[in-house]
């Protein structure tokens, strides 16, 4: 699974990245060295303007998003602490993800992700969890592969009040190889610069072709190293978690 990031990039630098015109100047995000469930993030989406109709030309947008996606139909968006991961491999039939992986897919600018492998500790000679940071070897930023879904809150009367929209996410997963094999079974999955538009384009509904677009972060080019068991702890955040 995938279930820490890094991402410390501010909306000035992921804009011209991923070709965003603009964003809200009201929605802003701190840097974030241990993003964990239910956390806002940065995501890149295409969606038509509200209130307009579906086929509505699409605009690309940088907005932040919960992450820990919470299903149309769901009755409690408590739900969504457990689906921060999408299995490459089912997630086009899981009644869960489905329909956002035909028509709400979105990226996540990541600049790595955190692993945990279980190892002795030899003071003590008891087994702990050693979290390791598993990034781009050229340090290049991620877009990681992603969904999103809409939940209406029944508990706000009028459709039109941004309160009854709450806009959740979560991040496709695959096998792990070369660096992130070595520590867990799972890793995230990302695509290259030339396919960010027709993953984000919601026209594009064939998922033979759309998991054709997914590969691993920086190729499988991944170095992977120890880091400060401070992360362990979701309260923690800052660069010294790196160390």
């Amino acid at each position: 699974m995938c279930g820490r990031y890094v991402s410390t990039r501010s909306p000035q630098e992921l804009a011209p990245i991923f070709q965003v015109a603009d964003w809200p100047a009201e929605e802003t995000l701190a840097p974030n060295w241990n993003v964990a469930p239910t956390d806002d993030v940065w995501a890149v989406l295409e969606r038509a303007p509200r209130g307009e109709a579906e086929d509505t030309a699409v605009t690309r947008e940088l907005r932040p998003l919960r992450w820990g996606l919470v299903p149309s139909w769901a009755k409690d968006v408590k739900v969504g602490a457990r689906m921060i991961n999408a299995r490459v491999e089912t997630v086009h039939e899981k009644p869960a993800f489905r329909r956002a992986f035909i028509r709400r897919r979105c990226l996540l600018p990541a600049d790595g992700f955190y692993e945990w492998q279980q190892v002795e500790d030899p003071g003590t000679g008891k087994s702990r969890k050693q979290p390791y940071f598993i990034h781009p070897e050229d340090g290049r930023l991620m877009a990681l592969a992603g969904l999103y879904e809409y939940w209406r809150d029944p508990a706000v009367a009028r459709d039109d009040d941004p309160a009854a929209w709450l806009i959740t996410c979560t991040i496709i997963t695959t096998e792990a190889t070369d660096a992130a094999g070595r520590v867990h079974p799972r890793m995230p999955l990302a695509l290259t610069p030339d396919h960010y538009a027709d993953w984000l384009d919601p026209a594009h509904q064939d998922p033979d072709d759309l998991r054709a677009m997914l590969g691993r972060p920086a190729g499988g080019h991944l170095n992977t190293r120890a880091v400060s068991t401070a992360v362990n702890n979701v309260r923690n955040n800052g660069p010294q978690l790196l160390d």
